[in-house]
């Protein structure tokens, strides 16, 4: 099993989010349950993936409302916000997850995943900047080409990927990745029958000018229900960003696919739509199409917010639950020890959310908009930093590792991608 190797952060200071929250030291001995035994997992149903594009029992001492200084919690959601009906029933309080299978291993820093219609899978390699497809009747990963102007440092690199809505006429995939210059969205076409490594046509560049940095670029897209592209960003380790109203940083963006401003975003003109965030790195949409997104706090807490247009969340003015007015609190925080939040995905009722430093999984269950239980941890240690979560449609999710991407202590296979059974 893998132990937490991480070290206490320095109050006040705003260092590398993640690095702050994820330094190691010493190897890890081996993980809990041999996953050499993990048998290959043929999935089904990838073409039912998320209608956006897109946690044993809970955390230790989990109360409501961030009451506990070191514990998972919860809290109603904003006011204003969608809530739940009276009548509307929850999942159970407590639920379960069962590792399946493993769709694919020996992935090098692996970040975003799209899932294709024929059931496989795209995968971004952050570093490497290539793009690869999973083939998960086999396991068998086959590069399909590289993404050119990608430039990976620090927590930069090929970071979300998505596919069109429209990928059955247009063969389009889009991807959200750091340049020279800026945080970028293009896309290129995917052509499987072209040679190997040679299948993505040339981006096309939808969106530019992204703050960029060594730290907080989030990164993660996904197409909502409304086929409109969405992008959480980070405030590229310059705090004052995040309430700038001309800076595209610490924002999540909405944007039509070829780029646009959607008419009814909370501006005219602009693709802004919810402000105030740190590292958006999760975007997920619930049954009711709510918006869902996670991101880093600094020294505190990390936060699940449930996103309205034209929200401020309060970074940097607040972290966690702040009460301050004209700002959102979170509907959950953690200690950052406990999370480190990067993907999420949505269902049967609960949001699942990746730990990196928690080396966790999480669940969030909900009636509506509300948490009906406090959250619960699952795969505490066993597979190390937990980067991407997708839904493929009823109570199938796969969930990347995080290992290789210069934090994690890897281990032979890493990294892998894991199928998993939830309830």
């Amino acid at each position: 099993m893998r132990y937490e190797r991480n070290q206490d952060r320095e109050r006040g200071q705003d260092r590398d989010q993640e690095q702050e929250q994820e330094q190691v030291r010493g190897p890890a001995p081996g993980r809990a349950g041999a996953r050499g035994v993990l048998a290959a997992f043929a999935l089904a149903g990838c073409g039912a993936l998320l209608a956006a594009g897109c946690s044993p029992p809970g955390g230790a001492g989990a109360r409501p409302g961030g009451s506990s200084p070191d514990a998972a919690s919860t809290a109603p959601a904003a006011s204003g916000g969608a809530s739940a009906s009276p009548s509307e029933a929850g999942p159970p309080a407590k639920g379960g997850v069962t590792v399946t299978g493993v769709a694919a291993k020996g992935l090098e820093s692996p970040w975003g995943v799209a899932p294709l219609p024929d059931g496989n899978l795209l995968v971004a390699s952050r570093d490497k900047g290539t793009i690869s497809r999973v083939d998960v009747g086999t396991g068998e990963v086959t590069q399909v080409g590289k993404v050119p102007g990608v430039a990976p440092a620090g927590e930069g690199g090929l970071l979300g990927l998505a596919v069109s809505p429209s990928f059955a006429s247009d063969r389009m995939v889009y991807a959200y990745f750091t340049t020279e210059s800026d945080n970028r969205i293009a896309r290129l076409r995917y052509d499987d029958k072209r040679p190997v490594g040679e299948q993505l046509g040339a981006p096309d560049t939808v969106f530019r000018g992204i703050p960029k940095g060594m730290i907080h670029n989030g990164g993660r897209i996904a197409f909502g229900p409304d086929k409109m592209l969405y992008a959480g960003t980070g405030e590229a380790g310059d705090t004052g960003l995040a309430q700038d109203k001309k800076s595209l940083g610490g924002k999540i963006l909405r944007m039509t696919p070829d780029g646009q401003p959607v008419h009814g975003n909370p501006e005219a003109d602009s693709v802004v739509y919810s402000s105030g965030h740190r590292n958006v790195q999760g975007l997920a949409w619930d049954k009711d199409k709510r918006l869902w997104a996670a991101e880093f706090g600094q020294n505190t807490w990390d936060e699940l917010n449930l996103i309205e247009p034209g929200a401020n969340y309060g970074w940097p003015e607040a972290e966690g639950k702040a009460g301050k007015p004209g700002m959102r609190d979170p509907v959950a925080v953690w200690k950052t020890e406990q999370a480190s939040p990067s993907g999420i995905a949505w269902a049967q009722g609960s949001v699942w959310m990746a730990g990196l430093r928690g080396q966790r999984l999480w669940r969030i269950p909900l009636a509506g908009a509300n948490p009906v239980a406090e959250p619960e941890a699952f795969l505490e240690g066993e597979y190390g930093r937990l980067r991407t979560v997708v839904a493929l449609g009823g109570d199938k999710l796969l969930l990347v590792t995080s290992e290789t991407d210069g934090r994690g202590s890897p281990e032979s296979g890493d990294d892998r991608i894991l199928t998993l059974t939830v309830r």
